[in-house]
């Protein structure tokens, strides 16, 4: 059994797209996974399953979704190890700042540099991004409501294509550790 961590995009935000983390539970528990958790009311889920493939995990809790709720959620699915290595390697230093200054941007696909050429990082200064491995670490000092770079790093053109949903740096840990066991 693997343990995963499912990372939904855009639900219970302003009253809208609402999904309980209760039915959330028991939507992947019908899905026959085990070990179900739930983290805040922000659609983020740890769960267990003898699978080896997250995005067809990810392609069934979407599916289930639509069904159950009647819209569509995007859905993220990333394996514990995965996250733990994501925590590892912030290149920031995570235990020096608050949960609000650093978040992770998931994302459904690799992002290389080149995507992000046109930005210029002094222009956003002193808010920094870094690129990992399907991540975007990004350190917001007056936090990502205000941030200008995450504005812009949210702009269509820069992640055609990939889905991204992001969390607060408190929500990673927690979530780390949550997969941990």
């Amino acid at each position: 059994m693997t343990t995963y961590v499912a990372l939904l995009r855009g639900i219970n935000v302003g009253g809208h797209k609402k999904v309980p983390m209760a039915e959330l539970r028991t939507l992947l528990a019908e899905l026959g996974h085990g070990d179900v958790r739930t983290y805040l009311q922000s659609g983020n889920a740890v769960f267990s399953s003898p699978s080896d493939d997250p995005d067809a995990l990810a392609a069934g809790l979407e599916k289930s979704i639509e069904g159950h709720f009647g819209f569509g959620a995007s859905c993220l699915v990333r394996s514990g190890e995965y996250l733990r290595a994501v925590a590892d390697a912030c290149p920031f230093p995570a235990a020096t700042l608050e949960g609000k200054q650093l978040h992770a941007t998931f994302l459904s696909a690799p992002a290389g540099p080149e995507r992000f050429a046109s930005l210029d990082r002094a222009v956003f200064l002193p808010e920094e991004f870094r690129l990992g491995d399907r991540v975007i670490y990004l350190h917001t000092p007056g936090g990502l409501g205000r941030s200008k770079l995450a504005e812009a790093l949210a702009r269509p053109a820069l992640l055609k294509g990939i889905d991204a949903t992001t969390r607060n740096w408190n929500t990673v840990v927690k979530l780390t550790e949550m997969s941990d066991g």
